[in-house]
């Protein structure tokens, strides 16, 4: 381990994660423009039961609310979720050196760098757990901007009014400060990520090289288009392995305090959820996520990948 550690740290490896942040950042910005209408789309559905399905959720904001609901909060995600995927290609990109380094250096193996794909879903996972500690607060931030009232009953005038009280303390009306306020469901929200981006980038790497071993060609020379549907494919596969967390986070990150609290951890929101819905309630708005994943993620990748290449 510490000659793996020491062979990465002289290969210029604090260069390849500058470069991995930077990528990630720009990547993390088409994200969210691209992807923000669906995710209201998706929230509202988790979290009340005022519609039918996720068309009657769009054209219930459209009719209420106006085209620009559709990008409430949109502030606190465009600069936090470009921090959270430079955060993910920036952790991937060093656990992957790190494990192609331990590679190298393994007495039993042939000196080949390549990673196992469980080594691929390590350091995904990896880097959803180091960028669950800005994505929990982050998220719930925007959670709960999407789905506080709309006009004069709003309840909070923008995401450092909602920082701010959802980290006073509850003796004051706020949130129960910054652990039990901005930072709940943050249990479940390392979960999430853990399994998400574990199969997220385990999904694109196989993708990408059985795409190059096939055609015979380097994984810098793939086409564009190609990038962008293995990136898109990656981002379903994503959802599909963490949905059940997300709805869970969701309802955490919208629920009240203080004696208006209704989920009082994780367990007892599977609980609740269980009990109340089945296990139809662990897949509500299922349907907007898949359509949303495919175009954002495709997206995300499609710049990640450019961006790199023209720096490289």
């Amino acid at each position: 381990m510490g000659d793996a550690a020491q062979d990465l740290d002289t290969k210029g490896g604090a260069l390849d994660t500058a470069k991995d942040l930077f990528a990630g950042a720009a990547g993390g910005v088409a994200q969210v423009l691209i992807g923000q209408p669906f995710d209201i789309v998706k929230v509202r559905l988790q979290t009340s039961t005022a519609y039918s399905s996720a068309l009657d959720a769009a054209s219930t904001i459209y009719a209420k609310e106006g085209p620009l609901a559709f990008y409430k909060g949109t502030l606190t995600p465009l600069l936090g979720i470009g921090a959270c995927v430079s955060i993910q290609f920036g952790a991937f990109g060093w656990a992957r050196r790190y494990f192609e380094a331990a590679n190298a250096n393994a007495p039993s193996g042939n000196g080949s760098k390549e990673l196992s794909y469980g080594q691929y879903y390590a350091a995904g996972a990896f880097a959803g757990v180091a960028n669950s500690v800005i994505s929990g607060p982050i998220e719930h931030v925007r959670i709960r901007l999407q789905t506080q009232p709309h006009g004069a009953a709003r309840l909070y005038s923008g995401p450092l009014d909602c920082i701010r009280k959802l980290s006073s303390p509850s003796s004051s009306g706020g949130g129960g400060g910054v652990l039990r306020g901005l930072y709940r469901g943050e249990a479940v929200t390392v979960y999430r990520e853990a399994t998400a981006y574990g199969m997220w980038f385990l999904t694109f790497e196989y993708l990408m090289n059985a795409d190059a071993a096939r055609n015979g060609v380097r994984r810098a020379d793939v086409p564009s288009y190609k990038v962008a549907l293995y990136g898109g494919l990656a981002g379903e596969a994503l959802w599909l392995a963490s949905y059940p967390f997300d709805v869970v986070k969701s309802k955490m990150q919208t629920d009240g305090f203080g004696s208006d609290m209704r989920y009082r951890t994780m367990r007892d929101c599977f609980a609740q959820t269980w009990k109340a819905e089945g296990l139809r309630g662990f897949w509500k708005g299922i349907g907007p996520t898949l359509l949303r994943a495919m175009p954002v993620s495709a997206g995300t990748f499609a710049v990640v990948e450019a961006t790199m290449r023209a720096i490289s």
